[in-house]
């Protein structure tokens, strides 16, 4: 049996490869080799950018026809730490009493091997999509920079099928989203994240003679204090409550007699769909002002936005997917947008798009890992939703 043929091979294979952000370190050759054993078509795509490493990237396609289906993911994972910390060597891909060891394990080489197997079960049963009474296509999107500043993977990759003309129709991100047993959960949507960095600038002095200073600590409290006093929001029906956090409070200052010239923070918020970063930014600036009203207190104030908030409604897509799922395990899983941000925030200005991996448990963790009866369910999942979408009868 080939790589193609068996998603826990071709995982382990994968995994043996240090993949740390932005290093490829061979996996992309071994995905591209276990493809094109299927009759993919693939797109090894070089990204750079002045202020970011180079990242290897790929896109990969079987057929000439739309709809186009897009599995997508990643081959970089974060790094280790301290190997020491590990029960086995974090690359060595070893199975061990029915469970995959390995960095990427979980997040989300497994389910890379499972796109790959589950796609070569469909064409060893129904024939290459072009042989299709309805052909269609399947792809896969697969970036080097999903764990680092996302600058030049799945948004370039994007942007490349754009300007060929290229449209995707519906995707599957592989992110392990199952919190305790797969099967648990599906994403249909991502919070959105902003990040705002505020300096407020005083006028430095003596404790003992406060008039002659101005103090920004002390507006900055307020300031703060605004933001945080009531809740943005109660949620909305598929996501929960906007939150703020307050990260960082930074002066600089070790004397204890002297008033500082100025301080900075630094606060996230995680939002719903009834924001966007635009209306947030308007927002935490109204606040600042109406708080320090009547105040000599001057402030900077810029954001970092790490994705927008979107959601996928449900129906026959989603429904698809779930209809797999309680297929293969007898669960049916949560639709839901809970969780940090991924890649899906790129590919939903292109088409419908749902998270659907492992169990995620360990990712990220020392010793990561994950159940080999798992990743042949996952591949069976796949299979069964590609079967639905391409209408393909068992």
């Amino acid at each position: 049996m080939s790589l193609t043929d068996d998603p826990i091979a071709l995982s382990q294979a994968l995994i043996r490869c240090p993949s740390v952000t932005p290093a490829d370190a061979g996996a992309l050759g071994v995905l591209a080799g276990a493809l094109e054993e299927i009759g993919f078509t693939c797109n090894r795509l070089r990204f750079s950018d002045e202020n970011t490493p180079d990242v290897e990237n790929m896109y990969a396609r079987l057929g000439s026809s739309s709809p186009n289906f897009c599995f997508a993911g990643h081959t970089d994972v974060v790094p280790v730490g301290d190997a020491a910390d590990w029960s086995q060597d974090p690359f060595s891909g070893d199975v061990t009493d029915g469970v995959l060891h390995g960095r990427g394990a979980a997040d989300m080489k497994s389910a890379i091997a499972c796109f790959t197997a589950a796609v070569a079960k469909l064409v060893e049963r129904h024939g290459a999509p072009d042989s299709w009474d309805t052909p269609g296509s399947i792809s896969l999107l697969i970036t080097g920079d999903e764990e680092g500043p996302a600058v030049n993977g799945t948004r370039k990759v994007l942007e490349w099928l754009a300007d060929r003309g290229e449209q995707l129709d519906a995707c599957i991100v592989g992110e392990p989203t199952n919190p305790e047993a797969l099967g648990d959960m599906i994403k249909i949507g991502r919070r959105g994240s902003t990040t705002g960095d505020v300096v407020v600038h005083g006028i430095q002095g003596h404790t003992a003679y406060p008039h002659l200073a101005d103090n920004p600590v002390h507006h900055l409290v307020q300031m703060l204090g605004a933001l945080t006093a009531e809740p943005l929001d109660e949620g909305t029906e598929h996501f929960p409550p906007t939150t703020l956090q307050i990260t960082t409070v930074d002066v600089g200052n070790p004397a204890n007699n002297v008033i500082p010239a100025r301080v900075s923070a630094t606060f996230n918020i995680r939002f719903n769909d009834l924001h966007s970063s635009d209306s947030l930014a308007a927002w935490v600036r109204e606040t600042f002002d109406r708080a320090i009203a009547g105040t000599n207190a001057r402030y900077d104030l810029s954001f970092r936005v790490t994705g927008e908030a979107f959601l996928t409604p449900p129906g026959p897509f989603s429904e698809a997917i779930s209809d797999a799922v309680a297929k293969v395990t007898g669960r049916r899983p949560e639709l839901s947008t809970t969780g940090g941000t991924s890649d899906a925030r790129f590919i939903k200005d292109f088409c419908p798009v749902a998270e659907f991996g492992l169990v995620g448990q360990t990712m990220h963790k020392v010793d990561e890992r994950v159940a080999t009866s798992d990743i042949e369910q996952l591949t069976e999942i796949y299979l069964a939703v590609l079967e639905t979408y391409f209408k393909l009868s068992d």
